[in-house]
């Protein structure tokens, strides 16, 4: 199967449009986008189409949005080298992954640029069909809080910045679309206003803000949560903090490692009882090690061990995730009793939704970029299409790291 198929067929199994689900589906491709999407019984044969027939209990999913990743197989978003996006770009549509922001941590400022360079110069020139496409970068950091640092290094956090974020911006040509930082020591909450007036998505994280803070910040412009339960302010019975904030106040989507690890199973239940499907967004968080075997790996020039889907800077300390998108897309449903429907709502409709790109991300709609996940029956990926190019088959791909 030749990955420059320009025109694909899928018929058969449950294809999860945006407003229904076409029980024996089809969806037509050219050109990497979705021309047409329908119930068998509206399906008219034509020629010339590369034909995918799906088997009973397979389902056709919008393709996964990650908005959260450092890393992947080796490479890492600051390695700032197109080696290492070729690698992420290459690797992420195996665990249904067709589109992402590549993150960026607490570094030295000339490191941080170089990142920012390097991933501006490929979303312009290196961008291909058939691969995962990276849709901005996420800056987490180096604006937080100290206390709360996890595994972002101490010496190189920097109070929030409005003229240094300029010129970041500048140097990624205005690809930056969401700063995790900390708003309690963002004076005035004045990188936040800007933010905001600049269409930039404003996240706490790596914060030690009050609830209080937190709701003057959303005032401010403030939409969006980093990795809720972990390096924040947590839930207490007189200081609600960002993860009360976070169960009631509906300005913010909040992002939420679901690997069981980082927060347990029935935390997330509890989470998403408050928060539900409307305002979550899954991510992975993870790091280079991800698709590796357990070792010691860098992260922003600390070793981190990995042992057993556990990334640890120390004792104490996770450090990242190893937690591929298919299985939070999984986990999310197994935690909380949640359906199908609402793991895409997580996967790919809100993450859509908040990077403002769904009129061509995040469903299964006409005139949409055909970026589709073939589900099994055991909602195991069988074949991911990035913009309308075959990215992942299983069936061709038996080298596939488990």
């Amino acid at each position: 199967m030749s990955s420059t198929d320009q025109k694909i067929l899928i018929h058969g199994g449950s294809v999860y449009g945006e407003d229904t689900v076409y029980e024996n589906g089809f969806i037509k491709i050219e050109n990497g986008i979705i021309t047409e999407i329908g119930d068998h019984s509206q399906f008219t044969p034509q020629k010339g189409y590369k034909v995918f027939p799906l088997p009973e209990g397979y389902r056709v999913v919008p393709g996964m949005i990650d908005i959260h990743i450092h890393g992947v197989n080796g490479a890492d978003t600051m390695d700032a080298s197109e080696e290492a996006l070729d690698t992420m770009t290459g690797t992420l549509p195996k665990e249904g992954t067709t589109s992402f922001l590549a993150t960026t941590m607490t570094e030295e400022a000339g490191a941080i640029e170089k990142a920012l360079k390097s991933t501006a110069n490929y979303i312009s020139k290196r961008q291909n069909p058939g691969q995962s496409e990276i849709l901005g970068i996420h800056l987490e950091g180096p604006f937080i809080n100290p206390d709360k640092a996890g595994a972002q290094p101490l010496n190189r956090i920097l109070k929030p910045n409005v003229s240094m974020f300029k010129k970041w911006q500048e140097i990624s040509q205005h690809h930056i679309k969401i700063v995790t930082l900390a708003p309690e020591l963002d004076d005035d909450f004045q990188l936040i206003r800007y933010l905001k007036a600049n269409g930039i998505v404003a996240s706490v994280g790596h914060s030690s803000a009050t609830f209080d803070q937190v709701g003057d910040a959303i005032d401010a412009g403030l939409s969006h949560v980093t990795h809720l339960f972990n390096q924040m302010s947590g839930l207490h019975h007189r200081e609600p903090g960002i993860v009360g904030a976070s169960f009631l106040r509906k300005e913010l989507m909040v992002e939420l490692i679901s690997d069981g690890i980082h927060v347990r199973p029935e935390m997330v239940q509890l989470a998403f009882n408050q928060i539900s499907d409307e305002r979550f967004i899954l991510i992975t968080d993870s790091m280079r090690a991800k698709c590796l075997k357990n070792g010691r790996y860098d992260l922003g020039g600390q070793m981190v061990t990995v042992k057993d889907g556990k990334a640890l800077l120390n004792a104490d300390t996770l450090a990242g995730s190893v937690l591929k998108m298919k299985d939070a897309f999984k986990n999310i449903q197994e935690f909380t009793g949640s359906d199908l429907r609402s793991a895409i709502k997580m996967t790919a409709e809100n993450p859509a939704k908040q990077l403002n790109v769904f009129d061509r991300k995040g469903s299964l709609a006409p005139y949409k970029d055909a970026d589709v996940v073939i589900l099994d029956e055991n909602n195991d990926i069988s074949t991911t299409i990035c913009r309308g190019k075959i990215a992942y088959n299983r069936e061709e791909d038996t080298h596939e790291a488990h």
